[in-house]
């Protein structure tokens, strides 16, 4: 009789938690205070930005150049902050992990056969759209004028306008692809 993938990823588990509790444990601890201190450097960062004025109080009167100033400062920050500690801790974790023998790593499978598939759409054009949406914001001038001025109008053609930029910038050059395919298919 077979045993599926998830009594035998259960297996692995059971013998690794067995084995490495005390490194699970660490792990584990390290995970959720890293989680923590993310969400506290966020709340520090939302408090500072607004006590030195790098964004104004009201949500009403930010504009684009806010937006972007604080998403990025932000990132700078919880990179610094955070980001370097767990990449440093996982380079540990791994040497770590190498330390243990091959023959036992070999018995941990812990996701059951690999696949290729991916488990999810990517949010490539979504950022894509929103850089053209700001490049097109820019454009117009509208950088530094509150969001809350902006009619709905602009709002939607801007949206749209840079969806189809997007479009264009993908479309074109797969269109000429597909029909360079069938052309070649097409001719003996």
């Amino acid at each position: 009789m077979a045993v599926n993938a998830s009594e035998d990823g259960a297996a692995a588990w059971r013998s690794f938690l067995r084995r490495h509790w005390m490194m699970f444990a660490l792990w584990a601890t390290g995970g959720i205070l890293a989680a923590i201190s993310a969400i506290l450097v966020f709340l520090w960062f939302v408090g500072d930005a607004q006590a030195k004025e790098m964004v104004p109080t009201t949500l009403f009167s930010w504009t684009m150049e806010n937006c972007m100033t604080f998403v990025l400062n932000l990132i700078l920050w919880e990179v610094l902050l955070i980001g370097i500690p767990v990449a440093i801790a996982a380079g540990v974790g791994w040497l770590g992990w190498k330390r243990i023998p091959v023959e036992e790593r070999k018995e941990y499978r812990f996701f059951g056969p690999r696949s290729r598939a991916t488990s999810g759409g990517g949010g490539a054009i979504s950022l894509l759209v929103f850089v053209a949406f700001c490049f097109k914001v820019y454009l117009d001038g509208r950088w530094n004028i509150p969001i809350s001025s902006w009619p709905l109008n602009y709002l939607v053609y801007s949206w749209l306008t840079a969806c189809a930029w997007v479009l264009i910038l993908f479309g074109v050059p797969i269109a000429v692809g597909v029909i360079w395919w069938v052309g070649r298919k097409s001719n003996p």
